[in-house]
């Protein structure tokens, strides 16, 4: 079958890729995973083999009608949709459940937002995706983002083996690599404290003080602020952890 360009249609064909992301999606007591874009049922193959029951989500709608066939007597539940609007706790009735999936490049970041905020929370999340934007959610202070923040707040975060080009079938434009998180029970912080880091995102390379600056608090005065607080007046948004920005929203 063709892929369709418009859905970011990328078939991985490398076999032991393809189990190395279901053994590290899988975790004792979670029987169930979902999977994100199944496509042609590849990594479908390698999940079966790693858990009781396999959700496969699948917006495509000739692969979602052919995919059960491919694996008859499988435990397999195809639902043809969009993941952005589908409740995946429901799906997975209240029992502990992985979420795994090579994702399209262009809905990302909207993917892992959307896995984040779902309560009760995946046991383990496994994503296949671009390598740039991989980096960019596992980046450490120095080189921080918001989208970063906001994710390591929510889980831990990992980066898994990268995945070549070449190894896709139309091969991409980019490498990709294996992003593992682990959803925390609680966020680290409370999310209110981020809308500060927002602020300070808006204008990412310019320093802190000048960002934040506004009719009530002057340059110099966050200046000011930041120092008594041990941070580098100088710093720029991308210098900061989770906890400068709780300490900071709270001044």
């Amino acid at each position: 079958m063709k892929n369709k360009k418009s859905l970011g249609q990328h078939w991985l064909k490398n076999r032991a890729i393809l189990d190395t992301i279901a053994e590290l999606a899988s975790v004792e007591g979670a029987d169930t995973c979902i999977e994100i874009g199944p496509g042609l049922g590849t990594l479908t193959s390698s999940l079966l083999k790693k858990f009781p029951e396999v959700i496969a989500i699948e917006y495509d709608h000739d692969l979602a009608r052919k995919l059960p066939g491919s694996f008859p007597g499988k435990n397999l539940r195809v639902i043809e949709g969009d993941i952005l609007s589908i409740d995946l706790a429901e799906l997975a009735s209240g029992k502990p459940y992985c979420v795994a999936g090579n994702i399209p490049y262009y809905i990302t970041s909207p993917i892992v937002k959307k896995v984040l905020d779902t309560t009760p929370h995946p046991a383990k999340i496994v994503l296949l995706m671009q390598k740039e934007v991989a980096e960019r959610i596992a980046a450490e202070p120095g080189d921080y983002n918001l989208l970063a923040l906001t994710t390591q707040n929510l889980a831990e975060v990992e980066l898994g083996p990268v995945v070549r080009a070449a190894e896709f079938t139309p091969p991409p434009k980019v490498d990709s690599q294996i992003l593992i998180l682990t959803p925390f029970t609680e966020p680290q912080i409370d999310p209110a404290h981020l809308e500060l880091a927002k602020r300070g995102f808006k204008s990412p390379r310019k320093k802190l003080a000048s960002v934040l600056a506004d009719g009530s608090t002057s340059r110099e005065q966050w200046r000011a602020r930041l120092s008594e607080q041990g941070i580098n007046p100088d710093a720029r948004a991308e210098d900061l952890s989770l906890w400068d920005w709780e300490t900071l929203s709270q001044l």
